[in-house]
């Protein structure tokens, strides 16, 4: 989330554009008595009112700005804990602070507001010259939850916006489709082809049953191989339009039968390879595990492309109190240095292999759902040690 000057009016602007913040700060201020509240942008420098309201004639409109040092939002910022205060004259935490003195105040409460994200947006905050009880559960529960509702409706105006961005783009949205359109027609052709060719054989071998069973090997590859195109290209299609990978965190006892049902998938598609695994992984995850098969199986596709034929792939998962780590490894040729940092990119085909590589998309999904889990993918490459992914995440993402 940017902090520059523009950036933080942009965001002054999206949330006057949310209609219910109005009715969330006056609402807040009958419950608690209080006669100042506001939605405030909030970072490490600044601290930007958003939206206000003032029946104590404080004097701060939307847009404007106090020292950020002279607030307790900096430290709720920094603890993304709440700060509330019945009476601050007799508060033996906050009688002698600068806030409660230099703007003569009694009561206050600020919530942080954190994004779907995990981002910091702001505070909501309250403040009154007078005292008021406010640290009652059910009051600062209905901080909490105006917060949240806050964060989600921002978080659908800045997609609203990065849409309508995308589209005003006619030219930017053109070349993407045209893009897309060219790399499917001719990646999905293959895969296609291959299966009406074997369907075709199929009908001729019906008797035979080791025919067929070789046969309907082959569709199933070319399906799976069909099926793995669209899917990247629809994820990748998303994120350019401003959205996002989509999770679907759930609790997992044993993350290690997922990634076993990955291998076995990929060992039956690359029968003449052998892939090895190992497995430690004790606790449970609380991750999306469509998108961690997914994250294997990219991972996995890559290093039996660029892997050597005669040398093994190794994929291993362990499990700490506070992460999983994915690693897969293939011998080869190393990755040339000035080929690391673009390893991500979508589209990106490395100039050197001479095998067919797809859309260009398998490391860039990969990057995309390790993001989405809040979590970090990284890459070695040496002619000594191999090429080692290693993806690292939160043991609970969300």
């Amino acid at each position: 989330m940017g902090d520059s000057a523009d950036e933080i009016l942009h965001d002054v602007a999206l949330v006057g554009r949310i209609e219910a913040v109005p009715t969330l700060l006056r609402v807040l201020c009958e419950i608690t008595g209080m006669g100042f509240a506001a939605v405030a942008r909030v970072t490490d420098g600044s601290w930007t009112a958003c939206a206000v309201r003032d029946e104590i004639s404080f004097g701060l409109l939307p847009g404007g700005q106090l020292d950020v040092n002279t607030t307790l939002c900096k430290e709720v910022r920094f603890a993304r804990k709440p700060v509330v205060i019945d009476q601050a004259s007799l508060d033996p935490q906050y009688r002698d602070h600068i806030t409660p003195r230099t703007y003569s105040i009694e009561s206050y409460v600020s919530v942080p507001i954190v994004m779907p994200d995990g981002s910091y947006f702001g505070n909501l905050c309250a403040i009154d010259p007078r005292p008021a009880k406010v640290s009652e559960p059910r009051i600062v529960g209905m901080f909490k939850h105006f917060s949240s509702l806050i964060a989600v409706q921002l978080e659908s105006e800045r997609r609203r916006d990065l849409v309508q961005t995308a589209l005003l783009d006619e030219r930017a949205a053109g070349e993407l489709r045209e893009q897309l359109i060219a790399i499917l027609g001719h990646d999905l052709r293959q895969p296609i082809s291959e299966i009406a060719l074997h369907s075709q054989l199929l009908l001729a071998k019906a008797k035979d049953p080791v025919a067929v069973a070789s046969i309907a090997a082959h569709i199933h590859s070319g399906v799976k191989q069909a099926a793995t195109l669209i899917d990247h290209a629809l994820d990748f299609a998303r994120g350019s339009l401003g959205g996002a990978i989509q999770l679907f965190p759930v609790r997992i006892e044993r993350i290690d039968e997922a990634l076993f049902s990955v291998v076995n998938e990929m060992q039956a598609l690359h029968p003449g390879r052998e892939i090895a695994s190992e497995f430690d992984t004790p606790h449970a995850v609380m991750v999306d595990r469509g998108r961690i098969q997914q994250l294997a199986t990219n991972l996995l596709d890559n290093a039996l492309l660029h892997g050597s034929p005669d040398s093994p792939v190794r994929l291993t998962a362990t499990t700490t109190a506070d992460v999983l780590v994915l690693q897969v490894w293939n011998q080869g040729a190393p990755i040339p240095a000035e080929s690391l940092a673009k390893l991500f990119a979508p589209f990106w085909r490395s100039g050197s292999s001479a095998q067919r590589e797809g859309l260009g998309l398998g490391l860039h999904i990969c990057a995309q759902i390790v993001q989405a889990h809040g979590g970090n993918l990284a890459v070695t490459s040496s002619a000594q040690d191999g090429t080692l992914f290693t993806a690292t995440l939160p043991r609970r993402s969300l």
